[in-house]
C-alpha cells in the first residue's frame, strides 16, 4: 500500500501494536505511516479512531490531512484526489520550459487540490497561476491552498471554467485529467476505488474522453510558443499522439523510469517544426 505522504517524526518510538495493526492491513511502510498517525492524533481515542480508518482503507493522507509533494507539504481533504509523486514529471516538465520566462502564464485544468500548480509555482518565480476543476470539492481544497500565492481557480468544465482573456496567452497548460480506464478502476487499490472522486479517475471506456478534449481544444489557448503536459498510460501513447497530431500539436513523449511517469507533451505545429 504506497503513500505519497511524508514520514513526519512522533518524537518516539511508535506503539508496537499500532504498527502490527498497519502492517496486517498490508500497509508497506507501516512504521512511518504509524509515525504520522501518532502525530495527527490529540489523544489515544483520536489515535485509535485513525488506526481504525486506515486499517478500513482510508487514504493516509485524508486522516492527516496533507500531502507531501515535489517537498511541499499540501493539504487535501476528504473526497479530493490525492496527487500521485509520478506527476512530479509534470511539474519538472513544465519547469524546464518556463525557465528564464519572465511572469510567466500557467494553467493547470483538472486541478484537484493543486498541487501541480501550487509544485511549479514554487519552483519558477513570477509565475502567473491559475486552475480549474469541476468538481467543488476540489475547487475548495485548490483555493485554500492556492489563495496564499494568489492564484485564481475556477469552478467548471475545462475551458469553459477560464476567462476568455487568457485565451492564446498561456505558457503552459497543465493537466493531469483522469486517464484510468472505466473497467480497470475496478482493479484499483481500495483507498483510490473506494474514497477517491470516480470524476478523478474514471477515463472513459479507453482512458482518452477527457484527455482527447483538454487536447482538441488546447491550441486556442495557447501562446504561440506555448505547450501543452498531460499524463498519460503508455498503453494511450498511440491514441494521444494521434490525438496532438489532429489538434494542430506537434507530440513528444516524456518518460520517467524511476517515478513510472508518462507525460505528453505538445506544442503548436508551426512552434514544434521550428524546435526540430
Amino acid at each position: 500500500m504506497e503513500s505519497s505522504a511524508e514520514p513526519g517524526s512522533a518524537g518516539s518510538i511508535p506503539p508496537a501494536g499500532v504498527v502490527a495493526a498497519l502492517r496486517g492491513a498490508g500497509c508497506v511502510f507501516a512504521e512511518q505511516e504509524a509515525q504520522l498517525l501518532l502525530a495527527a492524533a490529540d489523544g489515544p481515542a483520536e489515535l485509535a479512531r485513525l488506526v481504525r480508518a486506515r486499517v478500513a482503507g482510508t487514504p493516509l493522507e485524508y486522516l492527516v490531512g496533507w500531502v507531501e509533494f515535489d517537498g511541499l507539504r499540501i493539504a487535501v481533504t476528504d473526497g479530493v484526489f490525492v496527487p500521485r509523486q509520478r506527476s512530479r514529471l509534470l511539474v519538472r516538465a513544465a519547469v524546464g520550459h518556463l525557465a528564464g520566462r519572465p511572469e510567466p502564464l500557467v494553467v493547470e485544468l483538472c486541478c484537484g487540490c493543486g498541487a501541480i500548480g501550487l509544485a511549479i509555482a514554487a519552483a519558477v518565480p513570477g509565475v502567473r497561476l491559475h486552475a480549474a476543476d469541476i468538481d467543488p470539492v476540489a475547487v475548495g481544497c485548490a483555493r485554500s491552498n492556492l489563495a496564499p500565492i494568489g492564484a485564481a481557480v475556477y469552478a467548471g468544465d475545462l475551458f469553459a471554467a477560464l476567462p476568455g482573456r487568457l485565451r492564446g496567452a498561456v505558457d503552459v497548460l497543465v493537466a493531469n485529467a483522469p486517464y484510468v480506464p472505466t473497467a480497470a478502476i475496478a482493479l484499483m487499490p481500495p483507498e483510490a476505488r473506494d474514497h477517491e472522486p470516480g470524476i478523478a479517475l474514471d477515463g472513459g471506456p479507453d482512458g482518452t474522453r477527457v484527455l482527447r478534449r483538454v487536447i482538441a481544444g488546447a491550441v486556442a489557448w495557447l501562446a504561440p510558443d506555448g505547450v501543452l503536459l498531460v499524463e498519460v498510460g503508455t498503453s494511450q501513447i498511440p491514441l494521444i499522439t494521434t490525438a496532438f497530431t489532429a489538434a494542430g500539436l506537434a507530440p513528444q513523449i516524456v518518460r520517467d523510469e524511476e517515478l513510472g511517469a508518462t507525460v505528453a507533451l505538445g506544442r503548436p505545429a508551426a512552434a514544434g517544426a521550428g524546435r526540430a
